[in-house]
């Protein structure tokens, strides 16, 4: 199961895998059905999760909505943390997950926008560089696992933090290494050399430890969010939590 699913991730494209991945899903959610882990998310109990990653992670992806150890945590945090669930909002989505799309798109309170340049979920197609709306436009950004991927992170950022209102907020997520500064060459343009560099064929940077401060420079506000160290252990098992996961949320800055 762990060879299939880290060939596949490697090398399906991420638009064929967003359509047919919930179908072949279902299958293994109706084998997998126990009490040992649950999925704050959408409310499924398995007797574990499925393993995900190139490198594949034990106990990572539930079957049932497809949410993943980061998606568990950040959901927990929308309920625990935000009014994100009652406030009238107006929300963009970048690059929207499965998990979360109906289930957002369900809130009467929210006015709810997904966006992005190529993934078949979202509804409008937008390049993070140039966003199509004006000014003070939204109350929350969500982009998460994007910033490796785009050409400039800092230009996207300084996109957000236009379009953000004065008392907006959001969660811009991406894979953070053990590195002292973040790792970037922009001579490297062959797929298998992003690979081994930067851990994908479709990255373009390997963030290090200066993912925030790296961040701020395009005017936003960054905070450091411990919320995972605020999680009992008991619920950090039951939930599969990724124990040492920042959360970076975003507000508003100059």
């Amino acid at each position: 199961m762990k060879s299939i699913i880290s060939f596949v991730i490697r090398y399906v494209p991420r638009p064929i895998l967003q359509q047919v991945s919930p179908w072949a899903m279902k299958i293994l959610s109706l084998v997998n059905k126990g009490n040992e882990v649950e999925c704050p998310v959408c409310s499924s109990h398995y007797k574990k999760f499925l393993p995900y990653g190139r490198i594949a992670r034990e106990n990572a992806l539930c079957p049932n909505c497809l949410a993943l150890e980061r998606h568990r945590l950040m959901w927990l945090f929308l309920k625990k943390k935000t009014d994100f669930f009652s406030a009238p909002l107006k929300v963009l989505h970048v690059a929207p997950e499965h998990c979360f799309i109906e289930r957002f798109e369900s809130l009467s309170n929210l006015d709810y926008i997904t966006a992005d340049i190529e993934s078949p979920l979202a509804k409008v197609k937008m390049d993070v560089h140039s966003i199509p709306f004006p000014d003070n436009s939204f109350d929350v950004i969500f982009c998460n696992h994007v910033l490796e991927h785009v050409d400039d992170d800092l230009l996207a950022c300084s996109e957000f933090n236009r379009v953000l209102k004065p008392s907006g907020w959001g969660v811009l997520q991406s894979p953070v290494y053990s590195l002292a500064e973040t790792l970037e060459d922009k001579t490297i343009t062959d797929p298998a050399e992003r690979e081994r560099i930067f851990g994908q064929r479709d990255h373009v940077r390997k963030f290090g430890k200066d993912y925030a401060e790296r961040l701020r420079k395009s005017g936003l506000n960054i905070e450091e969010n411990q919320f995972v160290k605020q999680i009992g252990e008991d619920l950090i098992k039951k939930y599969a939590l990724p124990k040492d996961e920042i959360i970076f949320v975003c507000r508003k800055g100059n």
